[in-house]
């Protein structure tokens, strides 16, 4: 029986930052698997309160009242077992945003920022475009699954660090980190007197077997010295309305934090944004549920298809998220190489891993928050290319 979730909707036309670039390089047949929004039917409890407000026909300004606050509240408490206070949430429209402003906020120009590799590009880009100095602590792959160096990382620490840039669940990676892990990385900040930032935006795609920890429940100590950046935008695709909740439960560093998003003019919601976010935490638990099953079963399909027919790609299992982190070095380590396959010949976008630092090349990450029968067109299409033996230049 087909789910609510294999619907194909096109998406050209509607400018979306993840197909409009693509139908404008190599034309409307391409498929993009790229850029990490989903192309799944939203939260019908979402989409009936956007309509909802859509027919007021009256969109002034807005702000975040009780309720918003309520429902950030009520989430932390019954998805992370986190219990915190109203005061600690802030809005902020986007987590990229907040943490530039963090940057620019809480160090000076050429501190070191630090962020373990492969990693989300924009956080990167925070801090190079911020005149930051951008330390890499490279992932090492063990037996398919990556881990941290930590012997590098407290050289690091030592040698001087403002800023540790954390991503939970790890994008691209899928890692889902340990309660050990955690303690230790905690352990290193407080040591060292870091500033843990963590991006948590893909906290809600953990998969069976894992589980998802802030890593400010640790102790009052590492809440202490953490920001943490949640958001509804990818558990519910709601990226373009702009909305996420930073965290901060040490009350000057939150003061801090709140004057200068007014300093940078930041202040209110858009109109449908809090909304939306009430009714993604409240009403759609159910459909998140089904999500999340379908996303698995998305791994299962891919990661099957890759072994069968394409071996000489492998798959790094992710434990959370909903991108799977593929090597495809047994095909070639060149990106042009892998971009003329797969881009080119196959006519399938995806992210290519050098945008996620040195250490990806030879890597791609695709994005299996589409419908199935689009991501077996997608695979479909790598397969009728495919290279079958290693490529060497």
């Amino acid at each position: 029986m087909n789910s609510f979730f294999d619907q194909i909707t096109n998406r050209f036309g509607t400018n979306s930052d993840k197909w409009e670039p693509v139908g404008q390089q190599f034309g409307h047949h391409q498929i993009a698997l790229s850029v990490a929004d989903m192309d799944l039917r939203i939260s019908p409890a979402i989409q009936d309160v956007v309509m909802h407000m859509a027919e007021h026909g009256i969109y002034g300004y807005t702000n975040a009242y009780a309720s918003y606050y309520d429902a950030v509240q009520r989430w932390m408490r019954d998805a992370y077992q986190w219990p915190i206070e109203q005061d600690w949430i802030v809005f902020c429209p986007r987590i990229v945003q907040a943490v530039s402003l963090i940057i620019q906020h809480f160090t000076q120009e050429t501190d070191r920022v630090l962020i373990h590799t492969p990693s989300y590009f924009p956080l990167q880009s925070a801090v190079t475009r911020n005149h930051r100095t951008l330390v890499e602590s490279p992932l090492l792959l063990k037996d398919g699954r990556y881990e941290i160096n930590f012997e590098e990382m407290e050289q690091h620490m030592r040698e001087g660090i403002k800023i540790l840039l954390w991503v939970s669940p790890q994008n691209p990676t899928g890692r889902v980190w340990t309660r050990q892990e955690l303690e230790r990385v905690a352990a290193l900040c407080i040591k060292y007197d870091v500033l843990l930032v963590s991006d948590d935006i893909h906290a809600d795609f953990v998969h069976p077997g894992h589980e998802h920890t802030v890593i400010a429940r640790l102790s009052d100590e590492i809440a202490a010295r953490s920001i943490i950046c949640t958001s509804p935008a990818k558990t519910f695709n709601l990226a373009g309305l702009a909305v996420s909740n930073i965290i901060i439960p040490n009350q000057q560093l939150r003061d801090q934090f709140k004057k200068v998003l007014l300093q940078t003019g930041i202040f209110d919601p858009t109109y449908f944004a809090v909304p939306a976010l009430e009714a993604a935490y409240t009403k759609s638990d159910v459909w998140l549920e089904e999500l999340l099953l379908y996303i698995q079963g998305n791994i299962k399909y891919a990661e099957q298809f890759i072994a069968d027919h394409m071996p000489e790609l492998k798959v790094i299992q992710p434990e959370g998220t909903y991108l799977l982190w593929v090597d495809c070095r047994g095909i070639s380590e060149n990106e042009s190489v892998l971009k003329q396959w797969i881009e080119v010949e196959a006519g399938v976008t995806l992210c290519f891993g050098t945008a996620y630092g040195a250490i990806g090349e030879g890597y791609v990450r695709i994005n299996l928050g589409t419908p199935r029968p689009l991501l077996q067109q997608g695979l479909e299409r790598m397969l009728a290319a495919y290279p079958k033996k290693s490529i060497t230049l």
